[in-house]
């Protein structure tokens, strides 16, 4: 009779671990997704600007720079408007994000080859893969490396903004490699955040709204390590 009891408690508990890794996993799942779409927009409306003409028709108007900037702005809305969005206007907001960062990247085609960008783009699709799933899985706590890599981004853009008016290109190339190494490191630091943050308990509305959050981490350190990377192995038109 004991015995029977045990081993109904060590059903019960094994069905409750089942039920939240599947709900973890399906969370994960929802993150990527997003991710993967806005990655997907971003490359339709970047190569579109271009083949229709559109950018090269405001590169050199003072619109270029209300597309340049556009991102950022978006950015600020998700990251303090979100709590009071409803998660329809969350989504909206981050698709509006995706199609202006594709705008603004769209020169890419002009400056190097589509097949170099192809071919980068799979490169840096591997190394986020492998990073974001040792993030996943490792039991490795990389809060302390993750503020380091936070401070490092910081000194980056410092170091950017310094170089605008240095041009030098040994600082140029200097902040590229370290570039890689944070972003590479962030991706497995906000993979390990966002499984974190997640909760059983997350109405559908809270859930929905960390997976965009989550998403535009994962997708930024995306991004910004697919640039980097384009710089170095990148074939110039």
């Amino acid at each position: 009779m004991s015995y029977d009891q045990g081993s109904r408690w060590v059903s019960r508990g094994a069905a409750a671990t089942v039920g939240v890794d599947a709900g973890l996993r399906q969370y994960m799942l929802r993150v990527y997704n997003y991710m993967a779409a806005g990655l997907a927009l971003t490359g339709v409306v970047s190569y579109g600007a271009v083949a229709s003409g559109f950018y090269q028709s405001i590169a050199g108007t003072p619109l270029i720079w209300v597309v340049m900037l556009s991102p950022f702005a978006f950015v600020l809305a998700l990251s303090f408007g979100i709590n009071r969005m409803s998660l329809g206007a969350a989504q909206l907001t981050f698709w509006g994000f995706a199609a202006v960062m594709g705008l603004s990247l769209a020169s890419i085609f002009l400056i190097y080859t589509h097949t170099s960008i192809a071919r980068v783009f799979f490169i840096t699709a591997g190394t986020f893969a492998g990073m974001s799933l040792y993030g996943y899985t490792t039991q490795r706590d990389l809060t302390a490396i993750g503020s380091f890599l936070i401070m490092g981004l910081w000194g980056i853009v410092i170091a950017s903004v310094i170089n605008l008016f240095l041009a030098s290109s040994a600082l140029y190339f200097a902040i590229s490699v370290i570039g890689v190494l944070v972003f590479v490191g962030l991706t497995a630091y906000d993979t390990q955040r966002i499984k974190e943050s997640y909760y059983v308990s997350d109405g559908d509305v809270v859930a929905g709204k960390k997976a965009i959050m989550g998403a535009l981490a994962l997708y930024l350190d995306f991004i910004n390590l697919f640039l980097i990377m384009l710089r170095f192995f990148g074939d110039r038109r």
